[in-house]
């Protein structure tokens, strides 16, 4: 099932970035509508290249092809897996005990200049087994923060905020890259998910297509619905972070991943989302304007550190 057949509708970004006042006005109404309801959109024109995703899935390829005991030595203890490789297993989602079927691999913040935020960062991690990854992943990075601060900008606008609102708050924010592998399967697996169902903690998240289907939202009748990636598409969705502080008026949407048909279980699976979070301080109290008059907010005030804090534990990547 394609996108358009489950409802997530494809905006250009470059109708946002390039295009005269009419167009950007309808991109940030398509948008909002979308983050509205689903919770989902397919963007096309975005700001990364695809010989860059290219390049990015062939070096994480080759990365998690490594022996375990390569791999391992990039696995740093005590950093909560903030930073370099985690191993199979280790995380699962809010309210499950079951690991996820996956091992991955986080890219954090590059911080310029004097910005004291920099204390608050695991430096990145070096692969010197492969001389391109780290080089890649930061081109990666850093284009699809650059595409998700428009996509604040055209949310700002739907909100009836400043166009720049979200500027200063995710600049040298505490965004991830997560290449994502999901190694074949061998045997009977514990459960039918290689990812449990769960919602994104972020702002929103930006999803370079995914190497093979498996991806699931459950939709407003309660069901599970595929989703493919479109060519040239990335998808975007609304995380925990953004529904909490619009007062739940823009969704953050259940999803999964599933395993794949048992003819299909020796097929790996590669994935690579960017994670766009805010920097720690930025309070993610209700806006005055998404409540509506007469009522309170459904959640009380706390900061983006504090929250983050919160969900590491719940899904086992921090004590």
């Amino acid at each position: 099932m394609s996108l358009h057949e489950m409802g997530i509708p494809s905006v250009d970004l470059s109708d946002f970035i390039h295009g005269d006042a009419e167009k950007k006005a309808q991109f940030v109404k398509a948008l909002g509508e979308a983050y509205e309801t689903i919770g989902f959109v397919a963007v096309k024109n975005h700001l990364i290249d695809e010989p860059t995703v290219e390049k990015l899935y062939s070096q994480v390829q080759k990365f998690f092809e490594l022996p375990a005991d390569v791999k391992k030595k990039y696995e740093v203890e005590g950093l909560a897996g903030q930073r370099g490789y985690t191993s199979f297993g280790k995380e699962h989602a809010k309210g499950s005990n079951a690991g996820d079927l996956k091992e991955f691999w986080h890219f954090g913040q590059y911080v310029s200049g004097d910005d004291p935020i920099k204390k608050e960062y695991p430096d990145n991690v070096s692969v010197s087994d492969l001389p391109e990854f780290n080089e890649v992943g930061e081109k990666a990075y850093k284009a699809l923060e650059n595409t998700g601060k428009y996509m604040l900008r055209a949310i700002a606008l739907f909100l009836g905020l400043e166009e720049t609102y979200f500027d200063a708050k995710i600049h040298h924010g505490n965004s991830i890259l997560r290449p994502i592998h999901y190694p074949p399967i061998t045997s009977e697996p514990q459960s039918a998910v290689r990812a449990g169902q769960h919602e994104d903690i972020n702002l929103i998240t930006l999803l370079i297509g995914a190497s093979a289907d498996g991806l699931e939202v459950l939709n407003k009748k309660n069901e599970w619905v595929a989703v493919t990636a479109l060519p040239d598409h990335i998808v975007v969705n609304v995380g925990d972070m953004l529904q909490r502080h619009t007062n739940g008026r823009l969704k953050s949407t259940t999803h999964r991943v599933v395993n794949p048909p048992r003819e299909k279980w020796g097929t790996p699976r590669y994935s690579i989302p960017f994670f766009l979070h805010p920097r720690s301080e930025m309070s993610l109290e209700c806006l005055p304007s998404c409540i509506p008059a007469g009522t309170e907010a459904l959640w009380s005030p706390i900061t983006a550190g504090e929250f983050l804090d919160e969900r590491l534990a719940e899904i086992g990547l921090k004590k």
